[in-house]
């Protein structure tokens, strides 16, 4: 008697392995590089001004550099990342080179010495994220799409929770120097962690070397490129969230004073990275139940989630539990959006483009924060905290807006 296949709505039991050795490996190697990279970033301030005695625009000029060319490595590395050879050869050599250089900071003895090796380090950190995302895609089945990144991403946010204490606890054991240094550590357990996801991830069948080509016009058509113009809304409005900090500090600051106002300011950041590390993989969850259109529903809850929260930024008074609202619901709109964006380029991408898709995904994403948090910055200073946390909210209802329609298109 032959067989009788599943129900439509039953996925097989194939399907539900997601959770592959693969897909824990990429996890893994997520976790331990944002510890590794988070050592060094939280210790830059006071390599600088204390050990090296530059001023504090010194960091600002190094940070700013910095992000500018990671951004412009993460569009060359989706290029790199579209030949599914190479694409490994670069995740690999992404995490190494990372890990060595951002440790490296350690022993430099001039403010030009960190900012190169700053620059350097970035560079290789964005080279090789679209081939990380590449490849996950390549492990997991498309119904899966949404807990694979999921997951990934959980395992990044819980590295950016655990690298700054592990940070503190290292300086006070060791000192600042030695803690950079010691970074590079779980840096290289990174690399350890993708070659043995690369072990567990399908070689593709095909010996043709794809060429070297930018694939800007293909990226940017179609479905693929409607949901590219609302992450770009998006982004534009997706401000750092240290200037979310600054807004509970300055808030808190006239009844706590300085000090404390800043300690409960960096336990409300703690309690943003957590909510996005609890709502990472229940966001992927409902993105594959949700079929086709679910990484755009889902991607337009976590873009309301932020409009919510900065809407509440912008009226908020100094209350503890009230600032606490916001801070929570931003973790868990950058938990679902940063998942369901990763979960729906990998979706609407043809295979041979993914790379450059998640190049132009986290080009838009550096370029974007950048131009968020400079024109804030300039109307916190210019006119008003308020008036900034307006701006970015009129940003995040716009890009629902395109969501909700690229969501009815599909």
């Amino acid at each position: 008697m032959p067989e009788t296949a599943p129900p439509a709505d039953q996925p097989t039991a194939a399907a539900e392995r997601w959770l592959t050795p693969g897909v824990r490996g990429i996890g893994t190697a997520s976790f331990m590089a944002d510890v590794g990279h988070e050592i060094p970033t939280a210790l830059l301030p006071s390599l600088l001004t204390f050990t090296l005695g530059a001023p504090a625009a010194a960091l600002g000029v190094i940070e700013g550099i910095s992000d500018a060319v990671a951004g412009a490595a993460r569009f060359g590395g989706g290029v790199l990342a579209d030949d599914p050879a190479r694409r490994r050869k670069v995740a690999v050599g992404g995490y190494a080179t990372t890990a060595v250089l951002g440790a490296a900071t350690a022993g430099a003895t001039a403010v030009w010495q960190v900012g190169l090796l700053r620059a350097a380090a970035w560079t290789a950190r964005g080279l090789r994220v679209p081939a990380r995302n590449a490849l996950l895609a390549d492990i997991v089945p498309a119904n899966a799409y949404g807990r694979a990144y999921g997951f990934e991403r959980m395992m990044d946010n819980l590295g950016a929770v655990f690298g700054p204490l592990l940070a503190l606890g290292l300086v006070a054991w060791l000192g600042v120097t030695w803690a950079i240094g010691l970074s590079v550590i779980p840096g290289l357990l990174a690399a350890v962690a993708i070659v043995y996801a690369i072990r567990h991830t399908p070689k593709s069948t095909s010996r043709d070397k794809v060429p070297l080509k930018i694939r800007i016009r293909p990226v940017l058509s179609g479905d693929l490129g409607r949901l590219m113009g609302a992450v770009a809304a998006f982004e534009v409005g997706n401000v750092a969230a240290t200037l979310l900090i600054l807004r509970a500090s300055d808030l808190l600051t006239p009844e706590h004073g300085t000090k404390t106002a800043t300690t409960i300011a960096l336990g409300l950041y703690a309690a943003y990275n957590v909510a996005a590390t609890i709502a990472s993989v229940p966001a992927g969850r409902l993105a594959d139940r949700l079929g086709a259109r679910g990484p755009i529903l889902v991607l337009a809850g976590g873009v309301a989630a932020f409009a919510a929260a900065y809407g509440i930024f912008a009226v908020t008074g100094a209350a503890v539990a009230v600032l606490a609202v916001p801070f929570v619901l931003a973790g868990v709109g950058i938990g679902a959006v940063e998942t369901a964006q990763h979960s729906a380029v990998a979706t609407l991408a043809p295979k041979d483009l993914r790379g450059s898709a998640f190049g132009m995904l986290a080009t838009v994403q550096s370029l974007g924060n950048l131009a968020a948090s400079a024109v804030a910055g300039i109307l916190w200073t210019v006119v008003s905290p308020t008036a900034a946390f307006t701006y970015l909210t009129a940003w995040m209802v716009l890009a629902l807006a395109g969501l909700l329609v690229a969501g009815r298109r599909r």
